[in-house]
């Protein structure tokens, strides 16, 4: 109410004039708290049928995070992210309720609420045939919370029994953070790094050249083993792989059942957090 006070102080009362000046005073807001981290915040995911969003909009503190403007904010780029092609750059750009687009809706909240925010990432699972299905760790609010997981199950089984398959192989990802679903999908630079470190650390054992090849070969098995979703141990049930949990569902139901994408966003994963020092901090407050 003050900052409207202070705008048509500023501009003789004209309204328009006024509306212009309070934006232009949110994006210089925004723009003095852009170089600040933002590693806090929350992931939002949202399913609908055969779609699911994910996205993970960061702010400087947990306390912003826990403010109800905040997570009702993120529910609605959620709702946005639905409708869109998972880009960020796309979904920023998209319409946000009828009041200009999400990026500068973000900039308004940004002004509002005093710290810098970034909408950081989105992504989107989308199956023919089947079901995507979300699992939100420690949910704060509905599909809000610090590690989101989405599951594409593509199968014409009925939903009733997809549902709590897909459940399981969410909160399985939740906890296992797979780097990627099966051999075909790991990153060629992953890879090669690794058989790069295993050649080296068999070379060291003195063995001949033969005898080197085959020990990285089974170096690389319990590799895959570890970071392949459909390779690794299931958490539901450890005696038992992903794949093998999959299977038996699907003999069970008597109809294929195929996990074609997963998508695992974990809060500030990769932002570098500040490290606030605190003694200096009250040092400096008690020095004036």
């Amino acid at each position: 109410m003050m900052d409207c006070k202070k705008a048509l102080s500023e501009n003789d009362a004209d309204i328009e004039s006024s509306i212009d000046w309070l934006r232009s005073q949110g994006l210089a807001a925004a723009a003095k708290k852009s170089g600040r981290a933002a590693s806090e915040g929350l992931v939002g995911v949202i399913t609908s049928n055969r779609r699911g969003a994910i996205i993970e909009l960061n702010s400087e503190t947990d306390f912003v995070a826990r403010n109800e403007i905040f997570q009702e904010f993120t529910q609605s780029i959620c709702k946005i992210a639905l409708d869109s092609d998972g880009d960020i750059d796309t979904l920023k750009a998209a319409s946000y309720l009828g009041e200009g687009t999400v990026a500068e809706q973000l900039t308004h909240q940004i002004a509002t609420i005093g710290e810098h925010m970034d909408l950081r990432r989105s992504s989107i699972i989308e199956v023919q045939n089947g079901l995507v299905v979300s699992y939100m760790h420690n949910a704060v609010g509905e599909g809000l919370g610090k590690i989101g997981v989405l599951v594409g199950l593509e199968s014409t089984a009925d939903e009733a029994e997809l549902e709590p398959l897909g459940k399981q192989v969410a909160m399985h990802v939740a906890a296992a953070n797979p780097l990627a679903l099966n051999r075909d999908s790991v990153n060629q630079s992953d890879l090669d790094r690794e058989k790069a470190i295993l050649m080296e650390q068999a070379r060291d054992s003195g063995k001949a050249e033969e005898i080197i090849e085959k020990m990285v070969d089974g170096r690389l098995r319990k590799y895959y083993s570890e970071i392949c979703l459909l390779e690794q141990a299931f958490v539901i049930d450890p005696d038992i792989t992903v794949e093998k949990a999959v299977e038996a569902v699907s003999l069970r139901v008597s109809t294929p059942i195929k996990i074609s994408k997963f998508v695992r966003f974990s809060l500030g994963d990769g932002v570098e957090k500040e490290e606030e020092d605190f003694a200096a901090e009250v040092a400096a407050v008690a020095g004036g």
